[in-house]
């Protein structure tokens, strides 16, 4: 799994630092991204690109996973921190979208070294 959680590491340092091409590179040209806003899944590095730009145009998330596990079929899942923030870095009110602050499990599948899907679930 180290290889896995290192390139996991490298995606949310990445995405924290809203360095979408070099999160980009580590997935692969026709990953599913489960849309944590609006629901359902973006597909492709076209389909991220136009969602992250989207969302960070609207708030200000910061993910910071703090264990790693692995499921079957090599699914390997983040246990993360979500911390969301309007754009003058003060906590959301009244949003409509679905992202805010909780604890969340990020689920993860590889091909080729690569992520091919990401889901988010609940967690318990």
């Amino acid at each position: 799994m180290d290889a896995e959680t290192d390139l996991l590491n490298r995606l949310y340092r990445r995405f924290n630092a809203r360095d979408i091409d070099g999160v980009l590179a580590d997935l692969a040209d026709d990953v599913a991204w489960a849309n944590g806003m609006d629901g359902g899944h973006v597909q492709g590095h076209e389909g991220i690109r136009d969602y992250w730009t989207r969302q960070w145009s609207m708030v200000d998330p910061h993910v910071e996973p703090v264990g790693f596990t692995r499921r079957a079929d090599d699914v390997v899942v983040a246990e993360v921190l979500q911390t969301i923030r309007d754009l003058e870095g003060n906590p959301l009110e009244g949003q409509t979208h679905g992202l805010k602050d909780k604890t969340v499990l990020h689920v993860f599948r590889f091909r080729n070294g690569k992520v091919a899907r990401f889901d988010i679930e609940e967690t318990a």
